[in-house]
C-alpha cells in the first residue's frame, strides 16, 4: 500500500471526524461535538499549538494523528507530543501508523525539536507492538486529576 502523508487540510474535517469519533470509541469514550469543534478549529488555527496530520492511500484518508508542541523544563527546544494517533480498522497492519509516526519524527529532526513522545493504554498490545520498534517504553506512569465538569 502507498502512504502519503501530509498536514490535515480543512477539507479532511468529515474524514478527520469520522477516524476521530473511532478513536475517542476506542479508548471507551462517547464524541463529544462541542470538544471535536473546537478541536477541529484549534488544529486549522495557525497560531494554536495543536496539529494534525493524515495518512491517504488513493486518495482516501485512511489514518490521522493529532499532536502537540510545547515548551518543557528539560530542553530549550519544544518537545512533540504524539497526543492521538488512529487508523481505520480496514487498513490497520499495513504500515499506515508507522507512516504517521515516521512523518512526525521526521519533522521532530528537521525542526530541532527536543523529542517526540507518546502514551498509550498498558494493555493496547497491538499498538505497542509498532511502538516497540521506535524505542523501549519509558517506565514512566501516567497520574491524571480531572477537574469535574459544570
Amino acid at each position: 500500500m502507498s502512504v502519503l502523508v501530509r498536514p490535515a487540510a480543512p477539507t479532511d474535517q468529515s474524514r478527520w471526524r469520522e477516524l476521530w469519533d473511532g478513536y475517542t470509541r476506542f479508548y471507551e469514550r462517547e464524541p463529544d461535538e462541542e470538544i471535536t469543534r473546537h478541536l477541529w478549529a484549534r488544529i486549522l488555527d495557525d497560531g494554536v499549538p495543536v496539529h494534525a496530520i493524515v495518512a491517504e492511500s488513493d486518495g482516501a484518508v485512511i489514518g490521522i494523528a493529532n499532536y502537540l508542541l510545547h515548551e518543557n523544563t528539560s530542553a530549550l527546544t519544544p518537545s512533540c507530543y504524539l497526543q492521538d494517533l488512529y487508523v481505520d480498522p480496514a487498513a490497520r497492519a499495513q504500515g499506515v501508523g508507522a507512516a504517521l509516526i515516521d512523518w512526525l519524527w521526521a519533522r521532530t529532526r528537521a525542526q530541532g525539536w527536543a523529542t517526540l513522545y507518546w502514551q498509550t493504554r498498558e494493555n493496547n498490545y497491538r499498538a505497542r507492538a509498532l511502538y516497540d520498534r521506535y524505542t523501549p517504553h519509558s517506565g514512566f506512569l501516567r497520574y491524571v486529576l480531572r477537574n469535574p465538569p459544570g
